[in-house]
């Protein structure tokens, strides 16, 4: 599917797939999903839109938040988000940028009730922990595929409950302002360069000169050492670097401190 000139995905290119496809496929169609921050390059896609052609069509919205809903916290990046109100469902993994511990991942609904009808499981074992239950009880494991979990939320709980949730927005916001500011720093330097101005807290940025090998040999050698692990990713293609900016503490001199080894 075509994307626009920021690599996001829009209303209205999906809107042309959708008419594009032969009728047996558009009868089947029955959701649309958006990225509200991709993970490799922290790209927002055009959610008023998209959520504007699944009202059309009377299709499910979902947005992927996985990575990139935690911006929603920061006042600066809120705007990048008009849309998402609209939402059907919406998953955010706070183990990515709240500071959670790995695999907690929160999913919500709009209807819940409509979660609860599609993936609420029936089966005789399961009766015993039914019995006397009424129509409102809530029971996890109604909204997902799975029967069994542990409590993934309690630490993001003890979190919020410990902190409060301004704590959480300026973490956010300040990740934010170092990615921009590592963007201007990238700018200035003559041995790298920004692949795209960042929307989130991920920098995409080349090596001048580097091909795949040369990327792997560096950061090898850079996690070796104990600097960092900044792994190579790849864009259109192209093999690049990527840095993701979710910790609080991380400074620009710690990114410059990064790129002064490339040179």
């Amino acid at each position: 599917m075509a994307v626009d000139e920021r690599g996001r995905l829009t209303g209205d290119a999906l809107r042309a797939t959708v008419d594009a496809l032969s009728l047996d496929r558009v009868d089947g169609l029955f959701a649309v999903v958006a990225t509200a921050g991709t993970t490799n390059a922290g790209i927002v896609d055009d959610l008023e839109g998209v959520a504007a052609m699944a009202d059309e069509r009377s299709l499910w919205f979902h947005v992927d938040g996985a990575y990139g809903g935690a911006a929603l916290a920061a006042s600066s990046a809120r705007s990048l988000f008009a849309g998402i109100e609209r939402a059907d469902s919406l998953v955010i993994d706070p183990h990515k940028w709240l500071f959670t511990p790995f695999d907690c991942a929160a999913l919500l609904y709009r209807r819940p009730e409509l979660a609860k009808a599609a993936h609420t499981q029936e089966a005789a074992y399961l009766d015993v922990l039914r019995d006397g239950a009424g129509p409102d009880e809530w029971n996890p494991s109604d909204y997902a595929y799975h029967l069994s979990r542990r409590a993934r939320g309690l630490p993001l709980w003890f979190s919020l409950a410990t902190h409060g949730t301004d704590a959480y927005c300026q973490a956010v916001e300040a990740s934010l302002q170092v990615t921009r500011a590592g963007a201007e720093l990238i700018e200035g330097l003559d041995h790298v360069e920004l692949v795209m101005e960042p929307m989130l807290s991920v920098l995409l940025f080349r090596r001048l000169g580097w091909e795949a090998p040369d990327y792997k040999r560096w950061s090898d050698a850079a996690l070796a050492s104990g600097l960092t692990l900044t792994v190579p990713t790849s864009w259109e293609g192209e093999t690049v670097l990527r840095f993701c900016i979710v910790n609080p503490r991380t400074t620009v001199d710690d990114l410059a401190e990064i790129l002064t080894t490339l040179a």
